[in-house]
């Protein structure tokens, strides 16, 4: 059983509770003690919150990157102070779970996180000179990880990342260190060698290669990605919008045929995407 904290004992009073009072609005530092006092209030109060744990929020945190992004992308400030404040949430509230049992504090994380800011910018805060540029920064970046004790570059990469995004990671951390092609020419070069490789995989009809190569050949798409300045999670997100507005807009032109696509022909359909297709193309002309 989880040790009653002092934060318990201090909150645990007769409802309604106060609010806790922001006496300087203008001072952030005074923002977000109330912040923190109001978490430690709803962790002790509200039963939702008191039930919590570091692994039932992992989920909702993950929805709340996600529903943060939906807005960035939107360019919605308004929705991305909104959500920016939801992870914020989950910060705070995981501090106040992990400060509960004495496993760590708000200010452990923030003192953390503080320490290694200052010491991975050297060319800031210390007497290094030779950065000039966002890829000198990353390549130190990298070098003084290893020197604070990881035994290999890709320590570090999440698990848990979209592949697409894991691969970009992977890639540009050997970068870092030089792994790499020397132009997106090689990369491309790499990209139409593993798309051979998967032909012949096919051809034998090897279940098992055929997937390696598949995945290899995605793995150099993401590498030429680099090279050519994609985004290759992004592109793909983009790649499967486009495909959703122009089936949408099928589904649509059939409805006014008064027509059902399940009982269509291929071609039938093919030329309803291919009217599509032409309706995208002249509204961006």
């Amino acid at each position: 059983m989880a040790q009653t904290s002092n934060t318990e004992t201090q909150y645990a009073t007769t409802l309604p509770r106060a609010v806790p009072v922001i006496h300087a609005p203008e001072d952030e530092a005074e923002y977000f003690r109330a912040f923190l006092d109001l978490v430690r209030i709803l962790r002790v109060e509200c039963p939702w919150d008191r039930k919590q744990t570091h692994t039932s929020l992992t989920p909702l945190l993950l929805e709340e990157v996600y529903e943060t992004i939906d807005a960035v992308e939107a360019s919605d400030n308004a929705e991305m102070a909104k959500e920016f404040g939801d992870i914020l949430l989950h910060v705070v509230m995981n501090a106040v779970i992990a400060e509960e049992t004495s496993a760590f504090s708000m200010k452990e994380i923030l003192r953390r996180e503080f320490d290694k800011l200052v010491t991975r910018h050297p060319h800031v805060f210390g007497n290094v000179s030779d950065v000039d540029s966002a890829e000198d920064v990353k390549r130190n970046w990298e070098q003084i990880k290893m020197r604070e004790g990881r035994k290999s570059v890709l320590e570090g990469v999440p698990k848990h990342l979209p592949a697409l995004l894991r691969a970009t990671r992977i890639q540009e951390k050997v970068a870092a260190i030089g792994f790499d092609w020397q132009d997106a020419e090689g990369a491309l070069e790499k990209v139409a060698e593993e798309f051979a490789e998967l032909r012949v995989a096919r051809a034998a009809n090897d279940r098992a290669n055929i997937e390696e190569e598949f995945g290899d050949a995605l793995f150099a798409l993401v590498n030429a990605s680099r090279f050519l300045k994609v985004n290759a999670e992004q592109a793909l997100q983009n790649a499967n919008a486009k495909f959703m507005r122009r089936f949408q807009r099928i589904e649509e032109l059939a409805t006014e045929q008064s027509r059902r696509l399940d009982a269509m022909s291929l071609q039938e359909m093919d030329e309803l995407w291919n009217q599509a297709k032409r309706e995208e193309k002249q509204r961006s002309a």
